[in-house]
């Protein structure tokens, strides 16, 4: 049996934030994806999970509490973990240039990775008691902002007792992600007393990796991912896409071939008889580990990664016109 992680970065923009966006304009964007035909963010996604008696994995930022204050975040966690759905933490440190009292000396940095591991210790201390605060039971697991972990990372999450680390995207290997591993690992290993799950996915044409993000593959090259794990008796397979993520990249309206995307993942993943939906809590870590080498990555297709361009440009051709920035 495969366990299927259905994770949502979930998330404030900092982006928007920069350019002087309101918290309560940021969250109804970036949180509940609210736009003009309704909302399709954390409620519209848990929705969808709950259609097929599935749960998702919310890896909520709490970093916005610095600057906005705490209800913020009690506001996103509330009402997923009212309805029985995994929150567990997730840091963008971005938000440290607008926090009125800096935790770090007033260090900044894009990524946790630009920190000391001293620097990183104090955040994700800081970062773990304002979800906590907010409502959340203590996570176990963590997922870096930009995927911007390194080794420093680990060693800071086994300080604090957070067993799951799911920072590691081979597609920002050697760029945002500084952790020490090999390109090729796809399977659970163990650093520090900490186990490291990469995000899953495959290889769209030889020796490329695309991760197993719902706005990066099809339907069809995720069905045939999750498949492939299965058969393959992975036994883990991490699925992503952000809170925001069934918009247009302007936000101004939902984008269904990506909404479409989401609700045949839940399909699938609630039909198939190998693959079972979890949470980092129902994990076992000696399961996680049985296959520490390298299984088989998904190989390359021409024909889906064809069909996928294909679907692409007529989705951006539809519904990703009139762009603003993100």
């Amino acid at each position: 049996m495969t366990k299927v992680l259905i994770t949502v970065d979930t998330e404030l923009s900092a982006g928007r934030q920069g350019r002087g966006l309101s918290a309560r304009a940021n969250f109804e964007s970036s949180i509940l994806a609210r736009c003009g035909d309704g909302d399709f963010g954390v409620g519209w996604q848990m929705d969808q999970l709950e259609a097929h008696q599935l749960k998702g994995v919310f890896f909520v930022d709490p970093m916005p509490a610095l600057v906005h204050g705490e209800q913020i975040v009690a506001d996103i966690v509330g009402p997923i973990v009212d309805r029985g759905h995994e929150v567990q933490l997730h840091i963008h440190t971005e938000w440290l240039q607008w926090a009125e009292r800096s935790p770090v000396g007033g260090r900044l940095g894009r990524n946790l990775a630009d920190f000391s591991m001293e620097d990183q210790i104090v955040l994700l201390g800081i970062a773990r008691d304002l979800l906590t605060r907010a409502g959340a039971p203590r996570p176990n697991a963590f997922r870096a902002g930009n995927y911007g972990a390194d080794d420093n990372s680990i060693k800071a999450l086994a300080v604090h007792g957070i067993s799951w680390d799911t920072s590691v995207n081979a597609a920002y290997l050697n760029t945002d992600c500084r952790v020490s591993v090999d390109a090729g690992q796809i399977s659970a290993i163990e650093r520090d007393g900490v186990v490291v799950l990469p995000v899953s996915g495959l290889h769209d044409v030889p020796g490329h990796f695309r991760p197993a993000q719902i706005c990066a593959i099809s339907a069809a090259e995720m069905r045939a991912a999750l498949r492939h794990a299965a058969t393959s008796d992975h036994p883990a397979f991490v699925v992503v896409t952000h809170s925001f993520e069934m918009l247009s990249r302007d936000r101004a309206r939902p984008n269904h071939v990506v909404t479409a995307r989401f609700e045949k993942l839940c399909r699938l993943v609630s039909e198939h008889p190998l693959l079972e939906c979890a949470g980092f809590f129902d994990l076992d870590a000696g399961d996680a580990l049985r296959k520490q080498g390298k299984p088989e990555r998904l190989p390359a297709s021409r024909a889906r990664t064809a069909a996928r361009l294909a679907e692409q440009m007529m989705a951006n051709l539809r519904y990703e016109r009139r762009l603003t920035p993100a």
